[in-house]
This record gives structure tokens, sequence and C-alpha cells, in this order.
């Protein structure tokens, strides 16, 4: 039965393109309380058992294994004639709790299962998805830390021969879109086998989502890799969740409601509420409603809608007559909102949001970023609902995000006994990406920034999660012990953001109703605890430990969370900085920077000050190295030139600069695709975005970063010439590149002097500085070396 509700205030969904529908199996019913109240039965728990408090698999009594078998001969040297779980990864097998493949593979071992390891097979054939054997549960298949797209391209789809996470740095060893390859080849191996997909490449593909390599949207990867179920984010309470469920007897589709997990289904369960936001536009007008992209904080949901005169549920009478039709046979009723009084509530876990088909958003860009955003506001594990979206004639059904960890269950999942060191079948070959880490330690997870250009909050979430001091210095003594050549300096402690350790709401209650995208942007909230304490404190006991003598900071760090407490910085710039500290400013010009959700320049130039006194008052000579990025959406020509002249005015010269990588699911992303902006009201008349798409335009975008190259000073040139700024090539002070040098004179054969040919470098830049389809004139915001900026003091 369908009966249709009165939307109220649902947090930041488009009410007046929204429809609001209760479908329920069985009789028609006078009352919407009792269908409300029964539906704890299966609305998504908010309460999260501890991770480490499940009864044990039978087989914990083989113990624990030096390194999870990789091979038949490894298996039967600890006693195993099969393996419960075997976890296929496009990394080489380190066993270090950086490595997903560590992390899940140990929590696992320590839930009682026999895990086993193929790490980087070779997809070409099912073989070796045989060599372990059969799984007694499942496969679990992960591209690996990295998104296999990203690991092999550049941002400007160059190929890349090389890859960090391979036995000698190798490039080539995984395959594109390798969780689908590797899920397929499972299948391929064992057909009655489930297939866990996991890892960030899953993750960000959870939904339909704008693929940059083909240039177009594709599906939810769990329907191409033709898998069972998808876990996202640090899937660590999902994956024991489900391992218990499944070693119990139960079926993939009987654990359905696990948070943090995806499934396809035939059609929507039953007993829960639709918010239908299909649509952004509603035709005609409607009563006045507050703004339906706010960030609210009331969670509070519908209004009983009874019929005039008859009191009844107002549902379509034919409708109750056939309560035991299909969804699909039932056309919901569009209710137009009424004024009436709210008498129930409508809780997160008993609703869920209808977004655009896979083929609406497949055609219709201003839908797919309608869709972005409003996936992006269900990030939230305390009031996000959960998400639906059709498919063909499938539904791919998104549950809630997963409950956060709590600092115990960190420590433990960091506790778990890895060996801190590749396994051996790799011999002497290095492994870039674990010759990086080792002597690094992980603090906390998540990120509340909200940067649109960055998934790390799609993925690990906004709420941080913390290990304790003890656990951290436990692991630094580890490393002091265990690890070859360690030499007494601890490489970086860190994470995501490494000044956002123990940092989170000062309020439970406002974190659980809060569906901002960003806890610093545009200013830092009043309700967020800045004290870095615990992290300076943390940093003091760490280098008072017995063989440490040097503790690094190298991991990003929020500068505008940093100024609002001096002792941290105090602390950081006297003992943990070694001459050169990594900032990442990405831009200098409004514009951009609110694409971006990025803070003004006069936070950085605030950081500066604090810096350069503290070096000072230390007798260290120390300098930043800020980051910045071209092309992003959003960014026009004058943005760039602006940063540019900035740069010249600062003497900052970029060594390395990142072109925009449109990765999957990002805001940013969505931006890049659409040229609309999902951080605010999306409607078909939203005014576009401009996108340095074309390939010669994100060229140039870069070049005008390097603008100290004299490689670049060619096609720089052409550049300006072709915005109209010639007064900017020259040697004067404020101009950005020197002038063309006058090609040499020489002799011909007769003794005449003629001019040389222009060079051939300087040829073929001009030409390819043709103004480009996707070339316009910039808008009139400021003019020329007016930048929003001011100059750095030195």
């Amino acid at each position: 039965m369908i009966i249709p509700l009165r939307p109220s205030d649902m947090g930041g969904l488009n009410r007046e393109s929204t429809t609001f529908i209760l479908y329920v199996s069985g009789a028609f019913c006078d009352n919407i309380s009792p269908i409300l109240s029964c539906l704890a039965d299966i609305s998504m728990k908010k309460n999260a058992p501890d991770l480490f408090s499940y009864p044990r698999y039978w087989a914990e009594c083989f113990g624990v294994a030096p390194f999870l078998p990789t091979s038949r001969q490894e298996m039967e040297q600890l006693g195993w004639d099969s393996c419960d779980i075997i976890i296929v990864t496009g990394d080489a097998y380190v066993d270090h709790p950086s490595f997903g493949m560590a992390v899940m593979g140990r929590l696992l071992e320590a839930q009682g299962f026999r895990v086993g390891i193929i790490a980087q097979p070779d997809w070409r054939s099912a073989d070796d998805f045989m060599a372990l054997g059969k799984p007694n549960l499942y496969f679990g298949v992960t591209a690996g830390n990295m998104d296999s797209m990203i690991n092999r391209y550049t941002a400007d789809l160059r190929l890349r021969h090389d890859d960090a996470y391979t036995a000698g740095g190798k490039g080539g060893s995984r395959p594109d879109r390798a969780v689908i390859v590797y899920s397929q080849r499972c299948k391929e191996a064992w057909s009655d086998v489930p297939v866990v997909l996991g890892g960030i490449e899953a993750s960000l593909r959870r939904i339909a989502q704008y693929d940059y390599w083909s240039n177009k949207v594709r599906r939810s990867v769990l329907l191409d890799a033709t898998a069972d179920i998808l876990l996202y984010g640090n899937a660590e309470r999902a994956i024991v969740e489900l391992s218990h469920g499944l070693a119990a007897g139960k079926s993939v589709d009987d654990l359905w409601d696990l948070r943090g997990t995806v499934h396809i289904r035939q059609q929507p369960p039953a007993g829960f509420v639709e918010l239908d936001s299909t649509r952004i536009d509603w035709p005609g007008n409607i009563d006045k409603l507050p703004n339906p992209y706010d960030f609210g904080n009331d969670q509070s949901g519908v209004d009983k809608l009874l019929d005039p005169t008859t009191k009844r549920c107002g549902a379509d009478s034919s409708v109750a007559a056939n309560s035991d039709q299909t969804r699909d046979e039932v056309t919901p009723i569009r209710i137009i909102p009424m004024p009436l009084k709210r008498k129930e509530k409508l809780t997160p876990e008993t609703t869920y949001i209808r977004l655009p088909s896979f083929d609406k958003v497949a055609k219709d860009s201003a839908l797919y970023a309608h869709a972005s955003r409003v996936l992006h506001q269900e990030s939230n594990p305390h009031n996000a609902r959960a998400l639906i979206q059709k498919h063909g004639n499938r539904e791919v059904w998104v549950n809630p995000p997963p409950i956060p960890l709590e600092t115990p269950e960190m420590d433990g999942v960091f506790g778990l006994p890895y060996q801190r060191v590749p396994h051996p079948r790799y011999g002497k070959q290095k492994i870039p990406a674990y010759d990086m880490i080792r002597f690094s330690i992980n603090i906390m997870r998540g990120c509340f920034g909200g940067c649109t250009f960055c998934s790390i909050t799609e993925h690990e979430g906004r709420i941080i999660q913390s290990r304790s001091h003890e656990s951290i210095l436990n692991e630094i003594a580890e490393i002091r012990d265990k690890v070859p050549g360690f030499t007494g300096s601890i490489s970086d402690l860190g994470g995501p953001t490494s000044n956002m350790y123990f940092l989170n709401c000062n309020d439970d209650e406002i974190q659980s109703n809060c569906r901002k995208l960003s806890c610093v942007y545009p200013t830092i909230c009043k309700n967020l605890d800045t004290d870095h304490s615990r992290t300076t404190e943390l940093y003091r006991k760490a280098r008072k430990m017995e063989g440490i003598h040097n503790v690094a900071i190298a991991s990003g760090l929020r500068y505008d969370l940093a100024v609002k407490d001096p002792e941290y910085v105090r602390e950081l710039v006297t003992y943990h900085v070694g001459g050169y500290l990594k900032i990442a400013p990405e831009h200098s010009e409004q514009n951009t920077l609110s694409k971006m959700m990025k803070p003004g320049m006069d936070t950085y130039y605030d950081f500066k000050k604090m810096f350069d006194r503290f070096s000072q008052e230390a007798g260290k000579k120390q300098y930043l190295i800020p980051y910045f990025i071209a092309a992003h959406p959003g960014c026009e020509d004058e943005d760039m030139l602006n940063l540019s002249l900035w740069l010249k005015q600062n003497d900052v010269k970029v060594d390395q600069v990142q072109n925009f990588y449109p990765s999957p699911m990002s805001l940013a992303t969505a931006m890049y695709h659409s040229e609309k902006n999902p951080l605010k009201q999306v409607t078909y008349k939203s005014e576009p975005l401009y996108i340095p798409r074309d390939k010669d335009q994100r060229k140039a975008h870069k070049t005008l970063l390097r603008y100290h190259d004299p490689e670049n000073w060619p096609a720089l040139r052409v550049k300006l010439k072709e915005m109209g700024r010639e007064d900017l090539i020259g040697t004067r002070p404020g101009q950005l590149v020197a002038p063309a040098e006058e090609p040499k004179r020489r002799e011909n054969s007769r003794g005449a002097v003629k001019s040389g040919d222009r060079p051939r470098a300087a040829v073929r830049a001009a030409v390819k500085g043709k103004k480009s389809a996707a070339s316009r004139p910039a808008k009139k915001r400021k003019g020329a070396g007016q930048s929003s900026v001011k100059k750095q003091q030195h």
C-alpha cells in the first residue's frame, strides 16, 4: 500500500521536488503511527556492537599466522585445508596497517577466520584466482590502496609507467578497473561463492558516477562487477558483521540492512518511507517554503496527511483494495505540500531517498549534479537516510554510512599482529609505497575539511576517529624494535589531516543533526573543538621515548585550524619541521577558492606570520612549501593569471604542479561534468560554471603556475597575448615573463646577412596556443595583477 505524506523540513532535500511515499505491505490503515512504530524491526542500527565483542569463529584454534598465506604451501604449513575468506588485491601484500588488505585480513583473523591473500593475480585467466582453493565463505575484492585508474593514468590521461604499490615499482601489474576484472574472474573460478567488493575504487563508485577516463557516466560498479555486495568506506564494522552472518548460515540477501553496504534489489524493502528526489524543477508555483538546500538541523519529518472529509489516511482507494500489488505496478500520488500541523515524525532509519535513475543522470548532467549534492548531504552516519537509484529494472540500494569506530576499537585495529614488512615472497625487491611509510604512523582517520576536489570525506567520513596516546606510542616502540633499518626517526605522525587529531564537534547532539559539508568552510564552525593540546602532548611524549631522535610531521596540515592554537604551531615549528613544511592553499583567488571550499589567503598570511616568528625564536631557517591546483572547475584564465602574479610577487617557484583530476564521486567532478555548482541550489537555469576542459586550456593553466620555467616562456607569451596582456611581457618589476630574444643574424654562403628563422619550439607553441573552443574572454572582475591577495610578507 502507498500512503502519500506531506513533506516537512527534511534537511537538505529540495522539498518542492520531493514526493513522500510510505511503502508498506499489508492492509489499509487508519493511522500511520502503528506503521512507523513497527518499522523499528527493519531500521538501520545506530548503536553498533564493539568490533571485538563477537564470539570468535571456530577456526581461531589455528592461531595467528606469521603472514597471511599466499599459496597452498603456506596454508599447509599452517595446518589449513581451506580458507574461510580469500582477499584479492591489486597491491603487493605488505603486512602493515597502512595497507588495506592487511588491516582487513588481520581483523578477520582476530575474529577467528582463516584468511588467505591473492596479491596482484594474473587477470588474463581464472587460474591465479583458484590458487588457494575455494573459500568457505566469500572472496573479498579490492583494487588496492589506490583507484586503479588514477594509479595507471595521470590527470592529463597519460600512461604511468610506475606503480608504487608493486614490487620493483613497475607499472602494469593490475588491470584497469581492477575491481570489475577481479570480481568477474572470481565468479569464473567459483560461480557459487559470494564476491564482496571493498576499498576506495569500489567505495567511490557505489552509485552511478562520472568516469573521466571514458568521459561518460557509468553504472554502479556493483552491477558491472557482477558482485554480491559492496562495502564502502572504512569497512571494519560491515566486514565483521557480514563474515559472522555468513558463517552462521545467513545469505548475503539476509544481511541487506548492514550499514556501509550496497546491494542490488528488484524493489525497495517493505516498510520504508520514500523521499522522491528524482527531479530538480517543479512545474508551477507552490506554497512558499524555506530554502530546500539549507543545511538545517531539524531532522523531524512527516506530518500525517488526513483527508479533510473522511479523516482517514489519504490513500488511493484502488491501491488499498489491491495492497498486494508490487511497487512497480502502482503509480505513486504526488502530493503538493499542505499547511497541516505536524503530528508525526519520520526518523532517518525508516526512510530512503530515491535519486534520479542511472538512465536519467547519464543523459542529464544537471540531474547528475543534483544527485551528487543529495549524496554528499547524506554522509553523516547519525542522520543519513538510505539511498536508492534505479539501474534499468534493478535498484541499487545504499545503506547509511557506518558508525565511526571508538578510540578503543581504533586501538584494537592498529594493535593487531602486523609484521610491518612486505611478504617474504618479494625478496629484496623494493616496494616504493612501503618505503615511504615504513617509519610513519596513522594517528587518526576522517576529515571534516570538505574540499570539493578530494574524496577522503566520501570514503572515510567527516567524523574524526582517533587512536589513544598509548596505542600510538606502542606502535613507535614496535617500529623501533622490529622494523629493519630504523635509525631513530619517525617520518610522520599523521593521517588525512594531521592536526585534526581528536578534533570533533563540542556537542554530540549538534553533530548528530548536522548536514554541513564542512566544519571549517566558509569559516570555522563555532561548535568545533579547535584545542590541539592532545596533539601537542602526543608530540612531546613521542620525542621523549628512548631511541627516538626525531619525529616529523609530513601529513597535510590545515593551517586555518592551526592558527586557532598558537601553542600547537610553536611546538610544530620548533621540533617537528625539518626546514620545509608543506601546506595547501590550492589557489589565491576567491572565485576559485569558493568552488574548492578552501579558506581565503588572509588565513595563509596569519599562519605564515606565526610560522616565521616561531622559526626565528627557535633559531631555525625554515620555509613553507605551498601547493596549488591548476585548471580547477570554475577557475578562469584571469584567476590563474592573478595566481601566477602572486607567485612572482612572493618569489614562489612551484616545482610540482597538479592539474585538477576528476576523481569519481567528488563534488568538483560533478562540477566538471555538469558545469553546475552543486554547492548551491541546482536548477536548469543555474548559471553555468566555466570549466577549463580543453587540453590546451588545461596546459595553459599549468604553464601559468610554472611562469619561472624557461621551457614555458614561449607558450606563456602566446597566452598573455591571447588574453590581451602584453603589458606583462617584459623585464620590469611586476611583469611576468621576459620578451623573446631577437633572432640571431647569420651570414649565408654569399656573405649576406639575413634574419634567422623563428625557433621551432616557439612556432609549435604559437600554433598550439591559438584560441581553443574551450577558451573565452575572462570575466572583468579585476584588472591586471589586481589579485584578491596581498604580497606575502617575508
